[in-house]
Formats: C-alpha cells, structure tokens, sequence
C-alpha cells in the first residue's frame, strides 16, 4: 500500500545554523567551476584585508589628534604619550604631521568602504549561483514529486516556498559571509587592540559590554520572531487566498462572491496587519535597549581611557582612539538583531526548500529500467487493483486489452473509477496490485519519461499556458517548426481561426486560456497531441463539456487524430463513443458490461439503461429548444406592438 500522506508530512526538527551551512556549501564551492571558487578565495582575502584597514583608521585618527596636540603645544598632562618613533622621524615640519595623517585617515576610510564593496560583488556571482542552481533543483523535484503531493497542496504556498527559499539562500550567504564573520574577525582584533595598546581592563569591559548586548539582543529578537512568524503566516495566507481567488475568476463571478473573496482577503491582511505594526513596535525596543547597553560600555571604557590620559599612561589621542574603536564596532553591532533575525529565518526558508528537495516521488524509475519500446502499441490491463486510501478502493481487480490500432470506449457513472484508468496509465499512480504492459511490457518496469512520451492526452479541461497560440501547440513537441504547428492546427480545425485573429499564432491566449472559448482550447489541446504525434490515445471525457455542435466539430477532429492509434476513449455522453471497437462499462470499480454498442443495448443492461436516459434527456432539450425557437418570432412581434 502506498504511505499515507501523514507518513509524508511527519514533523521533523530544524537544522541549526552550522547544519545548513554544510547542506549549502557544494553549492557555495561548487565542483567544476574553478573561477567561482576563485572568487571565494579571493572575497575572504579582502575580506582580512578590509578588516586590518578599519583597524589602521582609528589609528589614523588618534596619531592625527597627538600631532596636532605636539604642533599646538596644548598636550596637558597625556603628551607624555607622543607620536610613534617611526612617525616621528619622518621629516615634516610641525604642521606636516597632522596633515599627512588627517589625510592617511581620510583615504584609510576611503579604502576601508572601497575593499568592502569589491569583496561584495565578487562573492554576489557565488552566492547568485548557488541560488540558482538550488532554485533550479527544487523546481525540477517539484515536477518529479508526485500528483498526490500536488492535490495536497496549494500552488500559492509552493511557489511561496520557492521564492522565500530562494531569498533565504541568498540572504544567509550574504549575512553570513559578509556581515557575521567580518563583525567576528573585527571583534577580534577590537579586544586584541585594546590589550595591547592599553590593558586587560579595556578589553574586559568591550567583552563584558558585547556579551550583555549580545545577549539582550537574543531574547529580544526571539519575541520578535514568534511576531514574524505570525507576519510571514498571515501574508502566505493572503497569497494564497489571492492566487486561488484569481485562478477560480470565473466561479467567483458565476455567483457573485467579489465581495466575500474581499472580504476573505482582507480578513488575512487585518491579521497581517496587526502583527507588522508589532513587528514595528518591538523593533523600537530593540534598537534602544541596544543603544543603553552600548553607550554604558562605551562610556566606561572612554573613562578608563581618561583616567589613563590625567595620569600621564596615555595620550589624548588615544580618548580618540577607544572612541572611534568602538564607535567602529558599533555599526556591525547594531545589526546583530536583525542579522540573528534574518539568519534564524532564512535557515527556515532554506529548510523548507531542502525539505520539498529531500521529499522522496512516490513513482520512481526502478534500477535499471529501460526505455519503452512501442511496437505495436497494445495496452492491457491484468487484475487492477487501486485505492487512493485504504478505506476506498477505487478499481476491484480491473482487467481488459486494448488491441493495437483499436479504440476502446470506458463508460460508466461518476466516481466508478474511469479517470484513474488513464492516471494509471501514465504512472502518476502505482497500482495496489496487478498489472499494466504495453506491447508486453510491464509500465513499472521502463522509464517514465518514456512512457509519458508515447501517451497523448486530450482532458475535458484543456488548461493552457498564460502564453500565445503557437507556444500552447508547440508545446506537443519540443522544437516544432511553424510549418509544423501550423499542420497540426489545420488537422484539428483551428488554423483558419487562428489566422484570422490580427496576431495570428502569436496571440496571447490569457491565464489558464480564459480568452479562448472551450471548443477552441480543446481544438489546441487535440493540435498539440497531434504535433506529439504519440502511438497511444487517451480521450478523457474530451468533449462533455462543449455544446453540440461544437462536440461534433471536435469529435470529427478526434476521430482523425485516433485513426490508427490505440485510444481509450473516456466518456460519459454516450454518443460519442458509439464507434468504439469496444465499451466497457465500469461501475463501482469493477467491469460490468463490455462489448459493441450494439451488443450492450441488445443486453438491456446497465449500458443500455445509460443509454436510454442520455437519449430521453437529449430529445427533451431538442423539444425545448424547438418550442422556444416557435415562441420567439411571436415574443418578437408582441415586444414591438
């Protein structure tokens, strides 16, 4: 039996930050492209490089303060601690010192933003690529999941999936490697510096201040996420009401619920509403909780520095120095929260794109399974048994053949099981139990996309691609000519229309083609199955929602396309399929009745009591419409009297 959907969508724990990172790194140092790699190399060299510069700016900035203290004279007790020897000994006049060191800070700052930026757009190729290309593998696994998956879900949040992953890699890789570990490598060298030049206490105090920072920082970004969370739930929900609301356009105006679709919309965003502006609110308290916890560190450290200056230990540029330091590190610092935030929230996106990645397709190509070889083109089903759930068994061992070149016809009431046979028979299903072959071979045996090659599709609903005309033919074969398209337009009776419309093939046929009538999609989707031009036929109820008269334009089109093929027809109108070389009557899920139209209606059975209420239905419609076009001229004359 198949795994139930529970057994699927069993919860499972997130990964951390280091987990995820290790998931992404073949796609952050991808194999095979060593110029990429390079480019790593290369960021994290400027990376250190950008870092020792933003060390030698505040330094710029204090020998700039002790020459100017030394030129003016005005040093105080702190001019004790003067310039270094090797600044010292240049030979530059008294006013040459601060000047030339006004402008090594200057161009220290100028270098510092510079070295950020080149190391920012070589990395961006990387991180681009790796978005790509995982953006590329989930919707390729989107595809090869199974129908199943899809019924499940909501395209909305599919694609949300898609996009919130795809944003998720890239701000994680641009966080991470370029934000985290600079604001680590410059924390570093911060406490180092401060040791050094001074002493143990600067440092304490740095690391005591960032530890507390750090650590309100967390609990505070915490309570944000939980209110995040909710933002990012009540905007997927919106979304998603928004994309099922235009998809079903024409339900909504067929019952003129515009303004219950509004309402149901705006319930979503009164609750996306209500957690941004918390959103907004809580950000408030973060940031000025940070800025208390900051300037109290940074306060006590520039007292410690002016202590040390009042007792001759230090010079006045170094009060400049523990200033510009920090004020330094502050800037990284601020973004703590909202880097914690976006790293905590991207690695979820990711996950849940990893997640649909690691879903295992319910049909898979077994190993060693070879391409279908069509040589004749028979279908037979042996012994079919198949339940979407256990508790509702759809086919009771189904068994029938469809010889090569023939058309069998499969009627039978709605729910006995007619729809799934073609499911079936392009494996979007496996069976319980039983067996499908083609010419002999078994359909588990050989490879989807062979299988799904040699199958064409006419559906009752054609839903086509928000493109034009000819991309919705061509899509039969990929690669058609436009003399092909245009041969296969002609064979299925829409090449005159289409060549009337002012922009011919190119005309846009509109979302799901809403712009076409329904005779006129199913005439494309007949055109495209005949550019596939597939040795097997499926016809699932192709016309049972057209008027009569199309239905006899578009059956005299099928019946050109299934000549010479094996088709099996579906069909709940039973004069469409009068011509089959065989009916089979399902019902319940098991065969009932099967044989010619005529033999079926000499048994006075169930196909026959089908038969006969179709008929009894279609002579009253043919009554009705022939009394109301007698009463019309009269109705005419009386409204102009």
């Amino acid at each position: 039996m198949l795994a139930p959907p529970s057994a699927i969508e069993a919860p499972q724990p997130r990964p951390g930050l280091v987990a995820t990172l290790f998931r992404l790194w073949p796609y952050l140092w991808p194999t095979g492209r060593p110029e990429l790699q390079r480019r790593v190399f290369l960021a994290f060299g400027l990376l250190l490089i950008a870092k020792g510069v933003t060390m030698v700016t505040p330094f710029a900035f204090k020998w700039a303060t002790d020459a100017l203290v030394l030129a003016t004279g005005k040093g105080g007790p702190g001019e004790a601690a003067s310039l270094p020897d090797w600044i010292a000994g240049l030979p530059w006049g008294a006013w040459g010192a601060p000047l030339a060191l006004t402008v090594v800070y200057g161009v220290s700052r100028a270098l510092q933003a510079l070295l950020t930026q080149v190391r920012d757009g070589l990395f961006a190729k990387v991180a681009m690529h790796a978005v790509r290309r995982l953006a590329q593998k989930t919707f390729e696994h989107m595809h090869a999941l199974s129908l199943r998956f899809h019924l499940e879900r909501k395209t909305g949040g599919l694609t949300r999936v898609l996009e919130r992953g795809r944003n998720g890699i890239e701000e994680l890789s641009r966080l991470f490697v370029l934000q985290l570990i600079p604001t680590i490598v410059e924390f570093a060298l911060v406490i180092g510096i401060l040791a050094w030049e001074f002493d143990w206490l600067y440092s304490a105090v740095v690391v005591v201040m960032v530890a507390v920072y750090l650590a309100y920082t967390y609990k505070a970004t915490e309570w944000r996420i939980s209110i995040r969370k909710q933002m990012n739930d009540s905007d997927t929900d919106a979304n998603v009401r928004a994309v099922d609301s235009l998809l079903n356009y024409e339900t909504v105006k067929y019952f003129g619920a515009e303004r219950r679709e509004a309402e149901r919309y705006d319930r979503s965003m009164q609750r996306y509403e209500r957690a941004s502006t918390q959103t907004y609110t809580s950000l408030a308290v973060l940031n000025s909780g940070q800025a208390v916890i900051f300037s109290a560190g940074m306060t006590v450290v520039m007292l410690l520095a002016a202590r040390d200056i009042m007792a001759g230990r230090a010079s006045v540029g170094s009060f400049v120095l523990v200033n510009a330091m920090l004020v330094q590190l502050y800037i990284p610092l601020n973004f703590m929260g909202m880097l914690y935030r976006e790293i905590k929230q991207a690695l979820i996106d990711i996950d849940d794109m990893f997640r649909i990645i690691e879903q295992h397709p319910e049909i898979q190509d077994r190993p060693g399974a070879q391409p279908l070889v069509v040589r004749e083109g028979e279908v037979r089903f042996e012994d079919v048994h198949f339940a979407y759930t256990s508790a509702r068994p759809i086919l009771k061992g189904i068994s029938f053949a469809v010889p090569a070149g023939r058309t069998v016809a499969i009627v039978g009431p709605s729910g006995a099981g007619k729809s799934t046979i073609s499911r079936l028979l392009f494996r979007f299903y496996e069976p319980t139990s039983g067996g499908i072959l083609i010419d002999g071979q078994d359909i588990s045996e050989v490879q989807q996309a062979s299988l799904r090659a040699a199958i064409g599709m006419v559906p009752q609903d054609t839903v086509l691609f928000n493109d034009t005309i000819g991309y919705n033919i061509a899509y039969g074969r990929d690669g058609a000519r436009p003399e092909d398209i245009a041969e296969a337009a002609r064979l299925a009776q829409i090449d005159g229309f289409v060549r009337a419309l002012p922009e011919g093939y190119d005309t846009p046929v509109g979302e799901r083609g809403l712009k076409l009538s329904g005779g006129e999609k199913q005439r494309v989707a007949i055109a495209r199955t005949i550019l596939k031009a597939p040795p097997i036929l499926i016809l699932d109820e192709a016309t049972s929602a057209l008027d009569s008269f199309t239905e006899k334009e578009i059956q005299d089109a099928l019946e050109r396309v299934s000549r010479d093929r094996t088709t099996i027809v579906i069909a709940h109108r039973l004069s469409t399929v009068v011509g089959a070389d065989e009916i089979i009557v399902l019902d319940g899920g098991v065969i009932v009745e099967r044989g010619t139209h005529a033999d079926l209606l000499a048994r006075d059975g169930v196909y026959a009591a089908m038969w006969d209420r179709q008929r009894k239905a279609a002579e009253a419609m043919e009554t009705l419409q022939q009394t109301q076009a007698q009463e019309a001229p009269s109705l005419r004359v009386s409204v102009a009297g």
